[in-house]
Parts: C-alpha cells; sequence; structure tokens
C-alpha cells in the first residue's frame, strides 16, 4: 500500500494540469447537476414553493364555536408545533362578478400580513385598515369601501383583477354589498372548485361584520417541525379543543395532492433530463479516465517491470480517481451552497428557495454520492484495463497504429483536397471500437440537448402560434348587464379590423354517465360559423350531436373516436357524437366541446355567457381590447385568454439550465477527445514527417480529426434527440389529458447551431495541444512508438 501511494503522488506531480481538470471537471458537473435539481424543484412543484415561501400551515382546524386566544395559545403548547396562525374568524358568501358566481369563504385577516401562513400577494397589495384603525380591530365599521384580497384560483374564475368591484352577498341574510378587489393572492390552501371547495378570500374584520355579523366559525392553522407527525398532532389538537367544536380538519398532504396533477408531469419530465445528465457525465468521466490510462501505458509499463502487481496498479487509479471525484464533489457542493443563492436572476432565487425545501439534504448529498458512484463505476473498469497492461511494450509497438489507406482516400490525394483534411477523416474513424465509444460518449449530451430544445420548441409555440396547441381565440369577452346582444353584439365585436371573427361560447359542468365524476362541456361557435377547433385526430363538428374531446375525457370515459357519449347537462340529458379529438389544455383534457346550436337544440334558454375573439396574427391584441373597450361603453368586460404558456413558464429557465449543464458536459468530453487525438496522432507524427508535412498540416490533421468526430457525433445525437424529444414531449402531452400533437421540432437554424458549436468546440480544444505536439522534436524511440 506504501508503495502504491508513493506512486500515485509522484503521478500527481508529473500530471498536476490533469489532476486540476479532472478536479474541475467533477465540481463543474456536480454544481450544475445540483442547480438543475434546484430549478426542476423551483418550477416543478410550484405548491411546495408557494408553501415554503408564505410559512405554510400543515393543518387547518375550521371550529363551529369561537376558538379564542387562549385555545390558540394552548395549541402552540403541543409538542411539535412551531407556530399558530390565527384564530380567524371566518364567514360564508357569495361572490359575483360578470355574470358569474361563486362561493366563497371570508377570513377576517389584520392589515398586516401574518407571518404563518402568510398570503403571497401577487398582483395589487394586501388590506388597508380603515381610517385610524391600523390593527383592523373589529366592531368598527369602515369609512371606505370595503376591500378583499381573493385567492388565485377564484380570481381566475370571476375575472377579477385589482380595482375592479364586485358584488358580495351574505350566506345569512342575503344582502348584498360592493366591495372592491385590492389584491390577488397565493396561498398554499386548497384551491377553489366549481360545485365543490368554496374559494378563499381575506377581508378587514369590520367587513366580516358586514356580511356575516355574529359568526362564531374560527380557523386555525398550525406549522409543525416535523410534516410526518401531523395524524399525531390532529389527534391532540382535535382533543384540546373538543371533538365537538371541530368541524373539519385539512391536512397538507390533501392540498398538495389536489394542486399537484400537472406539477408532478413536470417533475417527471425534468428527472428524465436530470438522468440523462447525470448518465452523460458517467460516460465522460468514463472516457477520461480511460484516455488518461491510455496515455499512461509506458508508465504502468515500467511500473509492472519494477515488481508492481496487477492489483496494485488497479488500486494507485482507483485511489487517484476517486479522491478527484469526492474533491470536486466538495467543490461544487460547497459552491453551490455558499453562493448558489446569490446567482443573479431566478437560477439565484431558486437556489436560495430549494436549502428550504423538504428533501434538500438528502439532494444536496445524493445527487454528488450518484455522481461519485457512477465515476467510481467508471474507474474501477478503465483500472481493471490498467491492470491488465502487459508488462513489456514492445508488443503493443509492433501493431499497426492504423488501417491502410483506402482508395478513396489515395482518389481524395490525387484531386489535391487537402492532405490534413483526408488525413484527419481517415484519422478519425480508423478504430471502430474506439472511435464507437467516443461517438457514443460525445454524442450522448448532443441527444438531450436536442430534446431540451424540442421541449422548448413546444413551450414556445404555445406563446407564439397559441391556435395550433389549443387556444386560437386571442381575447375572451363578456357582455354585461347593459351591453347590447344578438347580432349588434356581434356587430360591434367584429368592427375592429384586427378581429377576424368572435364565435360565442357558453360552458357548463356536465356529469358523466353513472354520475361519478364532473366533466367540462362546451358550447363554441355555430353551424354558420364554425369554432377554428385545434384538431389532432378526427375532423371538426359539422353537424347536429357532433363534437370533439379533449384527451382526458377519452380517457376518463374510455372512449375511442366515432362513439357516442351521453351525460347530464344542467339536469337535461345529452348525448354527443365524438367525431373527433381536440389538444385541451384547459381542465386536464376532460372537456367535450361541440357547437353551441346543438345545446340549444336540447335547451333553448342557453344563451351565449362569452365571446372568444380570434385575430388576424399581425394585429395587436392591446389595440383590439382598447378599441371594443371604447366601443362597448364600459359593458363589455375584455380579457387576454388564459395561455398554458403562463404556467409553464418557470420550465424555461429549467430547460436553459439542462441545455448548460449538458453543454458543460459535452465540452469535457469534447477535451478528453482532442486530448486522446494528439496523443494517438503522436505516434504517427513521424511518418507524417518523413513524406513531407509541414508542421502546419500535421496540426490540422489532428484538428480535423477532431472535428470530424464532433461533426458525426453532433449528426447522430441531433437526429435522434429529435427523435425521442418528439416521443418524450408526446407522452408527456397523452399522460396530461392535453393529448398528443403538441410537440414541436426546433428550427434547422437551432439545429445547425448544436451542429456548429460542437464542432467549433472540438477545434478549439485541439488546436492548442495539436499545435504544441506538430512542433516538438521526435525522436524514434519507445516513447513514441508506445
Amino acid at each position: 500500500m506504501r508503495a502504491t501511494v508513493r506512486w500515485a503522488r509522484a503521478d500527481l506531480r508529473a500530471h498536476r494540469g490533469q489532476a486540476v481538470f479532472a478536479v474541475l471537471a467533477s465540481a463543474g458537473i456536480i454544481a450544475s447537476l445540483l442547480l438543475a435539481v434546484a430549478l426542476s424543484s423551483y418550477a416543478a412543484n410550484p405548491w411546495q414553493r408557494i408553501f415554503t415561501q408564505s410559512k405554510g400551515a400543515h393543518v387547518w382546524l375550521h371550529t363551529q364555536a369561537g376558538a379564542g386566544q387562549d385555545d390558540a395559545a394552548a395549541l402552540s403548547r403541543i409538542d411539535g408545533v412551531t407556530g399558530v396562525a390565527g384564530p380567524y374568524r371566518t364567514g360564508r358568501a357569495v361572490l359575483e362578478a360578470h355574470g358569474t358566481r361563486a362561493q366563497i369563504t371570508l377570513r377576517a385577516a389584520p392589515d398586516q400580513p401574518p407571518q404563518i401562513a402568510r398570503p403571497l400577494v401577487t398582483a395589487g397589495r394586501w388590506l388597508t385598515a380603515p381610517d385610524g384603525l391600523s390593527d383592523g380591530r373589529s366592531g368598527a365599521q369602515p369609512t371606505g369601501q370595503p376591500e378583499i384580497v381573493l385567492e388565485r384560483s377564484l380570481a381566475r374564475v370571476l375575472w377579477a383583477e385589482p380595482g375592479d368591484t364586485i358584488t358580495m352577498i351574505g350566506a345569512a341574510d342575503g344582502s348584498s354589498r360592493t366591495v372592491r378587489v385590492a389584491g390577488i393572492a397565493e396561498a398554499a390552501e386548497p384551491g377553489y372548485r366549481p360545485g365543490g371547495q368554496p374559494g378563499a378570500g381575506w377581508v378587514l374584520p369590520a367587513t366580516l361584520d358586514l356580511v356575516a355579523p355574529g359568526s362564531a366559525a374560527r380557523s386555525v392553522g398550525l406549522r409543525l417541525d416535523d410534516p410526518g407527525d401531523t395524524d399525531f398532532t390532529v389527534q391532540r389538537a382535535v382533543t384540546l379543543l373538543g371533538a365537538d367544536r371541530v368541524s373539519q380538519v385539512v391536512k397538507w398532504q390533501q392540498v398538495r395532492a389536489e394542486a399537484g396533477g400537472d406539477d408532478r408531469l413536470l417533475g417527471q419530465l425534468f428527472a428524465v433530463f436530470g438522468l440523462g445528465a447525470l448518465l452523460a457525465a458517467a460516460l465522460a468521466a468514463s472516457g477520461a479516465i480511460s484516455a488518461r490510462v491510455r496515455g499512461q501505458l509506458r508508465d504502468i509499463a515500467i511500473l509492472k517491470a519494477v515488481g508492481f502487481t496487477p492489483a496494485q496498479v488497479v488500486r494507485g487509479f482507483l485511489v487517484q480517481h476517486l479522491a478527484f471525484a469526492l474533491l470536486g464533489a466538495a467543490v461544487g457542493t460547497a459552491a453551490i451552497g455558499l453562493l448558489g443563492a446569490r446567482i443573479p436572476g431566478r437560477i439565484g432565487e431558486a437556489a436560495g428557495l430549494w436549502q428550504d425545501l423538504p428533501g434538500h439534504g438528502a439532494q444536496l448529498l445524493g445527487i454528488p454520492a450518484a455522481a461519485v458512484l457512477l465515476i467510481a463505476a467508471a474507474t474501477s473498469l478503465a483500472a481493471w484495463r490498467a491492470g491488465r497492461v502487459p508488462p513489456v511494450p514492445v508488443v503493443r509497438a509492433v501493431q499497426p497504429s492504423a488501417v491502410p489507406m483506402t482508395p478513396l482516400a489515395r482518389r481524395a490525394l490525387g484531386l489535391r483536397v487537402p492532405p490534413a483534411l483526408v488525413l484527419g477523416w481517415r484519422a478519425a474513424f480508423q478504430r471502430r471500437p474506439r472511435t464507437l465509444a467516443a461517438l457514443t460518449r460525445t454524442a450522448l449530451p448532443l441527444l438531450m440537448i436536442t430534446a431540451a430544445l424540442v421541449a422548448s420548441a413546444t413551450l414556445d409555440a404555445f406563446r407564439s402560434r397559441p391556435a395550433e396547441v389549443g387556444v386560437p381565440a386571442a381575447l375572451t369577452v363578456r357582455a354585461e348587464s347593459g351591453a347590447v346582444a344578438g347580432e349588434g353584439l356581434q356587430r360591434v365585436l367584429t368592427a375592429p379590423p384586427g378581429v377576424v371573427a368572435a364565435h360565442p361560447g357558453v360552458e357548463a359542468a356536465a356529469l358523466v354517465p353513472g354520475q361519478t365524476g364532473t366533466i367540462t362541456v362546451r358550447g363554441l361557435g355555430t353551424a354558420a360559423r364554425p369554432y377554428p377547433f385545434s384538431i389532432a385526430e378526427g375532423r371538426a363538428p359539422a353537424g347536429p350531436d357532433e363534437a370533439v374531446a379533449g384527451q382526458g375525457l377519452l380517457d376518463l370515459l374510455n372512449v375511442r373516436i366515432g362513439d357516442w357519449v351521453r351525460m347530464t347537462v344542467q339536469g337535461r340529458p345529452q348525448i354527443l357524437h365524438i367525431v373527433g379529438r381536440s389538444i385541451e389544455p384547459e381542465a386536464g383534457g376532460r372537456v367535450v366541446s361541440t357547437t353551441l346550436d346543438t345545446l340549444q337544440e336540447r335547451d333553448a334558454d342557453i344563451r351565449p355567457d362569452f365571446h372568444h375573439l380570434v385575430l388576424r396574427p399581425d394585429a395587436d391584441a392591446s389595440a383590439v381590447r382598447a378599441a371594443l373597450a371604447g366601443a362597448g361603453g364600459g359593458t363589455l368586460d375584455i380579457r387576454e385568454t388564459a395561455n398554458p404558456a403562463d404556467r409553464l413558464e418557470p420550465a424555461q429557465g429549467v430547460i436553459a439550465a439542462l441545455v448548460g449543464v449538458l453543454a458543460l458536459i459535452g465540452f469535457t468530453e469534447l477535451l478528453t477527445l482532442a486530448g486522446t487525438g494528439v496523443r494517438d496522432r503522436g505516434r504517427d507524427l513521424l511518418a507524417l514527417k518523413a513524406i513531407g508535412l509541414t508542421p502546419r498540416q500535421i496540426s490540422a490533421t489532428i484538428v480535423a480529426a477532431a472535428g470530424f468526430t464532433a461533426l458525426a457525433a453532433a449528426a447522430l445525437g441531433a437526429g435522434l434527440g429529435l427523435l425521442s424529444g418528439h416521443w418524450l414531449v408526446e407522452a408527456q402531452g397523452r399522460a396530461s389529458g392535453i393529448g398528443a400533437g403538441i410537440a414541436q421540432l426546433p428550427s434547422a437554424g437551432v439545429l445547425l447551431a448544436v451542429v456548429v458549436c460542437a464542432v467549433a468546440g472540438a477545434v478549439a480544444a485541439a488546436a492548442v495541444p495539436a499545435a504544441r505536439t506538430a512542433h516538438r522534436r521526435l525522436a524514434d524511440s519507445l516513447s513514441e512508438t508506445l
């Protein structure tokens, strides 16, 4: 063991540059992987992000009898409870805005957001206390118009924005009052569900007294030290308050499950890219270690000649490279832990928030540990090969180092093709097993980069070409009371020059066969003016009772195109013939769409609730909106149609970070490829000089060999990346309910840029060592032929 350590130390002193490069490469790869994990956690689990930023409550206890401050103090003394939110007085009401009604649970809140379970205001501001009441005490009537802060999902249903005035109807006495929306907030609590869970809203205590006077209901939130002890803590809290007083218990696991449908799909998508990056990193490390072993064959032979056993050689390489990997992992992990939150922009925000998320410690240690284990596995294989190196180097020297010159190469030289290109092509593909291994290692990160670009191009299509992915209408208009109706409204909506068509629509909840669940039924357009559905399979509805459905609905009901589906819409039976599958990004794809005429045949009282406006590609949506607002005289509520790209915006940052990680891994492999090429071509330099090549031509030959290898790897990686990326996005589309047919391929310019960058990286990596090698004074000795 002592001799092994002494040899390892001597080898490190002799190859300091290689050692530093190995450590820095490992540190950079691991740091990049950790940043990618942080960004994935930030983007793929927004509920957890909101819960962490707001210091959300793990348990909400809703009581019928009033829970006072004494009860809150007693709850805070329960083992494991680190904070108490409330108790807050609550009351039920109905909100009405733009013809839409929704149930709401009002919560009396102070004029300063609480520290525990703090709503995160994303638009507008928090509540302002009445004049002279900075603490939000109850019992005093507000001097101005009452205010409310709405939870985001409820605000979306009501089409409410900060500054809007909405009607609040008391659940007890039916009295109505107008309130002004002060802000929109996110909260790690159950969101609004039509016909089910009421929405959440925060008002001052005086405002609650106007709507629900004398309400004794309370809500208390508990933040726990260990989320795993939720059930035990709930039992103790219910016992303390009294089971007869507790009407409902909401636990964080339930809320997370309700909010995590699409988020889990994003997490799966990022996990695939993360595993691909980890595999590419392991292969790059394996290539670097194997190249280092091949570059030290002479030293290994000498070691065996002086008495080193194969086990000692293997142990020496393992000690060195495991030390490199461990040091690189420690440096990369420490850099992210200390400096990650200081990176500007979203990356730094994600790295800072990641430190507070559950599982951060396991990920911070698990990712480097997995990388080190993969590097150890690669090192073991390379070290085993080093142990099999024969102690007599002459045996390898007599073996030919290259395949004979092919007739095609001779013909190319006869046609005055530059010798550097001909010899570089020959050198790049002369050893098939080794060339295939190098191509595989170099092509894998390029494959993953291309697949990530497919995902990015798909997200860009949602933003730039929404009509192709299920969002053909740019604006949605709702007519308020006093607005013109019928053909008069149609003329007003189509008057601006940028409007192509205004399609009336209505949306309702429907019961599926067996009445075991609900779906969404939409009536869009008419037979005379059909709605431009995004059809992925089949055709658009053209006749009576014909409809198109999203993938989520087809999966839910286990039906196919051509089947008839029976449902109950507003108490009336409706039978529709599914003639096509549309790309449906809303409601998990559990949507069936037909014409408004079809729904009116069953119920003549159905009237359009809104109009979808399709604009010309060059039209300015803001200008059209302003023109309609003026023409409607304030009686039209005009909003931009919700785009799925809005909630997927953080995914672009994650994809960019993954591309950066994979690019770093790919460049590491290119450096290894260049170093291997320089060393291998060193055996042929004497022959190249003997046939009259200048040092510049020799250097160009080495660079050309690296460039041709990178070009072949880039073409292979880009081609396979397009296929795998298309399949991955389509599979995610089917699983999410949107349906297949949404994948978009990156432009030819982007793919060409990937190939050019790969070739340019290989040329840059090989240029300097090739120039140094070409100008060396060589001797026909064992050192140059081994």
